[in-house]
């Protein structure tokens, strides 16, 4: 299986909106956040699986990565 990685708003500029990562390769989703080249500080929100989690949360085979840029508005 793979770790599924997918991209909202401006994350998406340059990159797949939807990735598979092989889970052997990631610790964590701080290391996925760095393959991707998206700062940590970057990220309004990051989900595993549907649950807000930090970017040390250990990641497996099977997850599902969300990442959310903040939301602007006026």
């Amino acid at each position: 299986m793979m770790i599924e990685v997918r991209l909202f708003a401006t994350f998406r500029e340059g990159r797949d909106k939807v990735s598979f990562l092989d889970p052997n390769n990631y610790k964590n989703a701080g290391e996925i956040l760095d393959h991707l080249k998206i700062p940590r500080k970057e990220v309004a929100i990051l989900l595993i699986n549907g649950l807000s989690s930090p970017a040390d949360a250990p990641v497996k085979d099977g997850d599902v990565l969300a990442l959310f840029p903040p939301v602007g508005g006026g």
